[in-house]
């Protein structure tokens, strides 16, 4: 099926003709910490079918925002990674998250959650306690670490080879950072990888 445009010329619309569509770019925000599998984007991404996901893997993939290759025994799995272009779409999802914090309101009975939704978020959080290093952050038991220098920040799933700190959140405690109802302070700075966790709000 051909792709549907706005038909402007201008730079806004040309991009929504590319990532506008519904779910494409939670797709991006599913790949921006690296490479996931099907199941894993299926599984982290509740709400979309099946149909509705390989549907928009393959506008993607033509678009050039990701690429898929095969890994695993004799190739028979596909991981979705992001390209170049893919990854410089980054700061656009960290402009709609600072935007969109201020949307949240208290969250909903039906609403979803992810602890690796608040990277973003808890990205620029850490950075204006720490403008640069490597940071090892848990939340629960998902880990993904910070990379802050003067390129700005990314994060990537898993733990730093060797992280200059690591911090340890309950989900609550997460939350409230993301959404800046609590402010991250030097008293959550842990270093170490022996380090307790940081306990939630009582």
């Amino acid at each position: 099926m051909p792709r549907r445009s706005y038909d402007h010329y201008c730079a806004v619309s040309r991009a929504l003709d590319l990532v506008g569509d519904r779910w494409s770019l939670l797709v991006v925000r599913e790949l921006c910490s690296g490479p996931r599998r099907y199941s894993d984007l299926f599984a982290d991404l509740p709400g979309i079918s099946t149909d509705m996901l390989a549907a928009r893997l393959k506008d993607l993939e033509r678009d050039g925002i990701l690429i898929r290759r095969k890994t695993g025994p004799r190739a028979g799995t596909a991981l979705y990674e992001l390209t170049p272009d893919g990854r410089a779409l980054r700061p656009v999802l960290d402009a709609l998250s600072l935007w969109g914090t201020a949307q949240l309101g208290e969250r909903r009975a039906t609403d979803a959650v992810r602890a690796h939704w608040f990277a973003l978020p808890l990205g620029r959080a850490i950075a204006h306690l720490i403008p640069a290093g490597t940071v090892t952050v848990h939340i629960g038991d998902t880990v993904l670490h910070y990379v802050i220098d003067a390129d700005g920040i990314t994060h990537h799933d898993g733990p730093a080879a060797n992280a200059d700190t690591e911090l340890h959140f309950d989900l609550a405690t997460a939350t409230e950072i993301a959404t800046g109802a609590r402010e991250l302070t030097v008293d959550d700075q842990l270093s170490g990888t022996d380090a307790p966790s940081v306990p939630g709000p009582t």
